[in-house]
């Protein structure tokens, strides 16, 4: 039996160039925004002192991020103006901004808890 000294890498074909082309088609017509480190780390903090997770505090943030660059509004202003918001509040804002990013067939919405029992104004149907 032969011995190799051979690496993995020496064994797999080279894909520069296909890594290369599937990066530039991922981004092709994509324009590229860079946000300060110190931005997207005070909105992910924010998020997760909310109570979000890790991954949608990064997730909700990078869309905060970009619609405030959309806007032309600074984020750190933003941030400060929904500090006070409850949960409630929060989360439908958090819903409101991610519908606007998000496919048009595909929607994010809140069940409504209203009971519809004491509504006074009450239909029958005789037939």
């Amino acid at each position: 039996m032969e011995s190799s000294t051979g690496t993995v890498s020496d064994t797999q074909p080279n894909n520069d160039s296909l890594v290369l082309t599937k990066k530039y088609f991922d981004n092709y017509q994509k324009a590229r925004i860079n946000y300060p480190s110190n931005q997207v780390d005070a909105v992910i903090g924010f998020f997760e002192s909310k109570g979000f997770e890790k991954t949608a505090a990064i997730s909700v943030g990078s869309v905060i991020l970009q619609q405030a660059k959309i806007d032309q509004i600074s984020v750190m202003e933003l941030i400060d103006k929904i500090k006070t918001f409850d949960s409630v509040k929060l989360n439908e804002l958090v819903g409101a901004i991610l519908n606007n990013n998000r496919n048009k067939n595909s929607i994010l919405g809140f069940r409504d808890t209203e009971d519809n029992s004491k509504n006074i104004y009450s239909r029958n149907i005789l037939t």
